[in-house]
């Protein structure tokens, strides 16, 4: 059985998303460059999804990087332009029902609201409470699809911290923290502008030399699927990670069939001769991109350990090792 006395490296790392798209535009301009360290600390997430972020950024022409750090090129500058939303913290206890607050202004966007139903949905998926959604039209802040004004106290509480134009939307977002209601916010304002439309593919995720935090978060969605069965997983150049119960208990981690299936390209299910899963039926399949193996990730059968059922059923016809 596994042992209960591994020492666990951590947990699930954040995931990035629209928001931290969003706000590298925000923090990066055409002029003073910044650099990749500084720019991973500013978003409060790991190198490696900022390195992610940045090749996305990358190959959609936004962003340029030279040996004084990334800057953004005219195209980020436009999309800048396109998506731009005013921020502040605000404190607003009777309207929200979350213990902090985040506004953003969206400038002259309020006919694409209805209801505020879709923000408010928005928020809270990306791991906020909640949000709430305003518009400014003929000089009063009300709710959309009303005619319901806002209380003059918390109109004058916004107005101290936007300088509001007609067809202006706010959105406040609510949260457990300043940070979670930012993100809820931010997120629903790009909702409201119709996303940020980066595609992004498998090789955003996870490539070859990649360090093994691109791959943590598909990892994770594995070991969730397969109801907490261990799962392991690297890139072609790089070690890899161990996750058991919820966490990863090994961050430079490898093993004779993740290794031979890199060499060989194709599925592999067997009993495992070697390493912490020795005697265990293990199946490891190739991530591919562009007809080449980038990355393997395999899951492992601990329940035939017990005599259970195996969740993995190893075709008849596989070869088994004697031993």
């Amino acid at each position: 059985m596994i042992s209960n006395n591994i020492n666990r490296v951590g947990g699930p790392i954040p995931k990035f998303n629209d928001y931290h798209l969003w706000k590298t535009l925000y923090y990066l301009d055409d002029e003073e460059s910044i650099g990749r360290k500084k720019l991973s600390s500013l978003l409060d997430i790991g190198e490696g999804s900022t390195r992610t972020i940045i090749s996305i950024l990358q190959n959609h022409g936004i962003i340029s990087i030279n040996k004084s750090g990334i800057i953004l090129t005219a195209t980020g500058m436009d999309l800048k332009k396109k998506t731009r939303m005013d921020l502040a913290s605000v404190e607003l206890p009777e309207l929200t029902i979350g213990d902090c607050n985040f506004a953003v202004r969206i400038p002259r966007l309020a006919h694409m609201v209805s209801f505020g139903c879709e923000e408010r949905d928005a928020a809270i998926e990306a791991g906020a409470t909640g949000a709430t959604t305003l518009i400014y039209v003929n000089g009063k802040l009300m709710f959309p699809g009303s005619e319901y004004h806002v209380d003059p106290t918390i109109e004058n509480e916004i107005k101290s911290v936007f300088n509001l134009k007609n067809e202006d939307v706010v959105i406040i977002g609510t949260g457990k923290t300043v940070q979670s209601a930012e993100v809820g916010a931010i997120v629903a304002g790009i909702h409201i502008m119709g996303g940020l439309k980066l595609s992004r593919g498998i090789q955003d995720i996870v490539s070859p030399r990649s360090d093994n935090s691109e791959l943590l978060s598909l990892a994770f969605a594995i070991h969730d699927l397969v109801g907490g069965l261990p799962v392991c997983a690297k890139n072609r150049d790089n070690l890899g990670v161990r996750i058991e119960n919820g966490a990863v208990i090994d961050n430079a981690y490898t093993g004779e069939v993740l290794e031979e299936v890199i060499r060989r390209g194709t599925t592999i299910r067997r009993i495992a001769t070697s390493g912490p899963y020795k005697g265990t039926r293990v199946i490891v399949t190739p991530i591919e991109l562009d007809n080449r193996t980038i990355a393997v990730i395999g899951v492992v059968d601990i329940r035939s350990m017990a005599g259970v059922d195996n969740l993995i059923r190893l075709h008849e016809n596989d070869d088994m090792p004697d031993n």
